[in-house]
């Protein structure tokens, strides 16, 4: 168990833009950093990143927290492997208390997938670096094609010998399960190794932990698979992996860019002479999770073709797909009978980069040229090229783009532009409806999710469940051509939380003062901080609170003050109660950001920033705090005074009537402080 010291330290060391950074496409927005939510699909960036703070939030889909939860959500890491994460990413020595038997072996259950891929690894890298025929079969090949072995090393290449169960005789000597290797594939079902005789290309995702393999086979003429990989998983979904993602994320942010290519040994060459920006979808078609996780990155695409005319036209089809994301994609297509890695090699690096970017077209205007050079003179053909590119141009879902393209493409086919916008409405139209169906399908599934979660309830606070709306639901009718305008995009709205009513708007901003003020320091002996001076003035009516975690809290605050200790904003946000952390989140952060002329302003102001306006915030919380309560004793005291007068009750209804005008003095004066309207 990591000691709660190392704890403080990695969380105070941590900066959550930094680790957001490597998986976020983040830009500035005041004092604080948006993109796009890497835990939903959106267009419109709802994801905050507050530096200050050192939290994030997404007013689309309610994800929220610090770096360490963000690693937990992103890469579906334990709480010991996020902090473990953090330590190593900032040199932090990490501290333990020895663990006892039952909980090391809950941990190695927990951990035990990465770990035997990380023992296959280790195994391969030796068997290729220290044996004979791990040199002259393995290590010849990737020599031969040109890899160093530094780039070796980095990518963790290896090799799987020509023998029956060296690596489960191996790894069951070292005490690893046997039931797990056979799940992750690399021992079969008779206990014989899955991988034999083939150079290995070890599979990361995004946080670099291995997560499968492929296998390339060295025999030849042999009845097999060229290459082989690992099953699916708990820790491998391929539709989700992009090869080398994990090298390549910084650079693809870097330079607003990511390359697409589709073999492994493309991706290494490109890497090992300083074009980092780039990945493979592992001869798969793209996925749409594939295509997300670049998005995360860059709207920009640029995808590497082989000279193939076969291999082209079959590419082409899983294209529209980023279309539909509105990724901007540009096609390369390399000389005839070479591939990325041969043409690098072929031409050298420089001579590289300039073809790739002199040559890159856009995809649209790329495809209906191609489209119309392979039908030629043939009108049935050219028929059909029309069709395929509207589809294609109806996929995009912004429409100025498309009337671009429908007006270029009109030119280039020799056509009315009026008979493209028709049949690009249609196009739409058939979208729009199927995926129309799609989206009462997946809402149907989320509303089981929602009334699951409100199962879940803990007084008013709801789960982390998040709710149904419309950001689960990106492009749902993408506007028609010449007939609807681009829609203005929205401000992000925060994600529907806790329905609050009555005196619990009161009840919340004291809560949120507290948490986000409360250490703040006064100028005062009595009240020597925020939370001092709020509890020592809603000390007789704190069980008067309505909301019981709302309550909850304050006790809690009380009982630090009492105790002595010191409490943070961190302290919530990070609270062993995830209900109590998730809502300290919602409550200090906002999608809008102040003004930058509150600092610009040349004339003086009393209160520079209206984030710091917490004394001011904490008087006027009070004072409407306290209005609420005085005006339901004062409503519940009216009440009493009803049932005395019917009663007859003469010397006891004069004493309420007495309590009741001082009631009312007290309501009164305060609204006037307030410039509160009291309605009688």
């Amino acid at each position: 168990m990591i000691l709660e010291k190392t704890i403080q330290e990695i969380r105070e060391t941590a900066r959550v833009e930094d680790v957001i950074s490597e998986y976020v496409n983040l830009k500035r927005r005041g004092v604080n950093l948006i993109g796009l939510c890497p835990f939903h699909n959106e267009k419109t960036p709802s994801f905050i990143v507050s530096p200050t703070k050192n939290i994030f939030k997404c007013f689309g889909c309610g994800q929220a927290g610090d770096s360490i939860k963000f690693l937990m959500e992103h890469d579906h890491l334990s709480y010991p492997e996020a902090l473990k994460y953090l330590a190593a990413k900032y040199g932090i020595k990490v501290e333990e208390e020895e663990l006892s038997p039952e909980k090391r072996a809950q941990q190695q259950v927990a951990d035990s997938l990465f770990l035997v891929n990380q023992f296959a690894l280790e195994f391969y890298q030796k068997q290729m670096m220290e044996t004979d025929m791990g040199k002259s079969v393995g290590l010849s090949y990737f020599k031969q094609r040109g890899f160093r072995e530094d780039t070796i090393k980095k990518f963790g290449l290896g090799y799987a010998p020509d023998a029956k169960d060296r690596l489960t005789l191996t790894a069951q000597q070292q005490s690893y399960n046997i039931e797990l290797l056979k799940k992750l594939g690399l021992t079969s079902r008779y206990g014989s190794d899955f991988f034999r005789n083939r150079v290995m290309f070890p599979i990361h995702n995004l946080s670099g932990k291995v997560v499968a393999f492929a296998g390339r086979i060295m025999a030849k003429d042999v009845k097999a698979p060229k290459y082989v990989n690992s099953p699916e998983t708990e820790v491998y979904h391929k539709s989700k992996i992009l090869y080398a993602a994990n090298f390549a994320k910084a650079a693809i942010r870097k330079q607003n860019e990511c390359i697409l290519v589709e073999g492994y040994t493309d991706v290494i060459s490109l890497h090992q002479e300083g074009i980092e920006n780039v990945v493979a979808s592992s001869g798969t078609s793209l996925t749409t999770d594939q295509i997300r996780l670049i998005k995360r990155f860059t709207p920009n695409v640029k995808i590497l073709f082989d000279g193939d005319a076969a291999g082209i036209k079959a590419a082409l089809r899983g294209v529209d797909m980023l279309l539909k994301d509105d990724l901007n994609i540009k096609i390369v297509i390399l000389p005839d009978g070479e591939d990325p890695d041969s043409y690098l090699n072929k031409v050298g690096v420089n001579a590289f980069k300039e073809y790739i970017n002199s040559q890159a077209k856009d995809f649209i205007l790329f495809k209906a040229k191609w489209l119309l050079e392979q039908t030629q003179n043939d009108p049935v053909g050219r028929s059909g090229v029309i069709k395929d590119i509207v589809v294609s141009i109806g996929m995009i879902p912004d429409p100025i783009k498309r009337s671009i393209f429908v007006k270029e493409c009109a030119q280039l086919f020799g056509v009315e532009e009026k008979l493209l916008v028709n049949e690009t409405n249609k196009a739409l139209s058939i979208r729009i409806k199927k995926e129309k169906q799609e989206r009462e399908v997946t809402a149907r599934r989320l509303e089981r999710e929602r009334q699951r979660a409100k199962n879940d309830l803990v007084g008013d606070f709801p789960t982390e469940a998040p709710p149904v709306t419309d950001a689960d639901f990106p492009d749902a009718e993408p506007p028609y051509l010449e007939t609807e305008d681009f829609p203005a995009e929205k401000p992000p709205e925060e994600a529907p939380s806790t329905v609050v009513t009555g005196n619990e708007f009161q009840e919340k901003d004291i809560v949120r003062i507290l948490i986000e003020f409360g250490h703040k320091e006064l100028a005062v002996e009595e009240t020597p901080t925020v939370a001092h001076y709020i509890l020592a003035n809603i000390e007789d009516v704190i069980e008067d609170f309505d909301n019981g975690l709302y309550l909850s809290i304050v006790k809690e605050v009380q009982q630090l003050l009492n105790e002595g200790k010191d409490f943070d904003t961190a302290y919530f946000i990070n609270h062993t109660n995830p209900k109590v952390a998730t809502m300290a989140i919602n409550l200090i952060t906002s999608p809008y950001e102040y003004s930058e002329n509150w600092a610009k302003k040349d004339v003086f102001l009393s209160q520079k920033d209206p984030s710091e306006n917490f004394i001011k915030d904490s008087e006027a919380a009070l004072m409407r705090f306290r209005l609420q309560k005085i005006t339901k004793i004062c409503e519940n005291n009216k009440e009493k005074i009803k049932e005395l007068a019917k009663k007859g009750s003469e010397e006891e209804l004069v004493t309420f009537m007495k309590v009741q005008q001082k009631l009312i003095a007290i309501r009164n004066e305060l609204a006037d402080k307030l410039g509160t309207v009291i309605v009688k």
